[in-house]
């Protein structure tokens, strides 16, 4: 079970505080109530309120949180159905002590660099059936977005290669073409992902036709459709986090 592949439209997400009025809405005509995160002090502040960096969802109901930021999703989510499990590893500023709950899934897998893992969340994935992909991409979420259980994108070319490898269809993305304020740019995971069981969504556009063409058509092949949650760039909030 991949929580990163939802079912069935999510009653919420959870998004970067730093979400446009234009994606919130969108998310809102589609009857899906935006979580905001809290700002994570203890992060860089271009990724201080990316979902992906302090929270990890093993399934549909149980999320590992990041200690820094547990109070407040304990208290967010308890009421929503999510048991909230409290991490091991304390989060800090700089690489790699930042990375512990930035975990990929695609389909039965988790891809991480696993000497980075939060053993939490390790254990949790293990119990749960998950098999680990170890790559030397610490943020291997903001890199990777799943299309189907057996489909994914990656800005990262040495995650795109060992998942060629583990026979998954894998489509590699430019990472210049995402914005991310304080960065050269952004990564594919962290603006794109299903928003239901056939929507793969992203937070706005891409203005490049040879890499936005071909991505269409990759979606496709999944039998989903794309669409565009904004009128801007597309810009990394650090992975919605659906909650059906």
């Amino acid at each position: 079970m991949n929580p990163y592949i939802p079912t069935k439209t999510p009653r919420y997400v959870i998004i970067d505080y730093k979400a446009s009025d234009e994606i919130i809405n969108y998310l809102k005509k589609l009857n899906i109530e935006p979580i905001k995160t809290i700002k994570c002090e203890d992060l860089q502040e271009p990724v201080d309120g990316h979902p992906d960096m302090v929270i990890h969802p093993v399934d549909y109901k149980n999320f590992v949180v990041a200690p820094n930021v547990y109070d407040y999703y304990r208290k967010v989510l308890t009421d929503k159905g999510i048991k909230v499990i409290k991490g091991g590893k304390t989060l800090c500023r700089n690489y790699p002590e930042d990375i512990a709950y930035n975990v990929a899934r695609i389909g039965s897998y988790a891809v991480h660099n696993t000497k980075h893992t939060d053993q939490v969340l390790k254990y949790y994935l293990e119990e749960a059936g998950v098999e680990f992909i170890h790559v030397n991409q610490g943020y291997s979420k903001c890199s990777t977005a799943s299309i189907s259980e057996n489909k994914a994108l990656t800005s990262d070319f040495l995650i795109h290669e060992k998942l060629k490898s583990y026979n998954i269809d894998c489509m590699y993305i430019n990472p210049e073409i995402v914005y991310l304020k304080g960065y050269d740019h952004g990564f594919i995971g962290g603006c794109t992902g299903l928003i239901n069981g056939n929507t793969f969504l992203s937070t706005g556009k891409i203005y490049d036709k040879n890499i936005l063409n071909p991505l269409i058509k990759f979606i496709q092949s999944a039998e989903c459709i794309y669409e565009e949650a904004s009128s801007q760039q597309i810009i990394d909030l650090g992975s919605l986090i659906p909650i059906i």
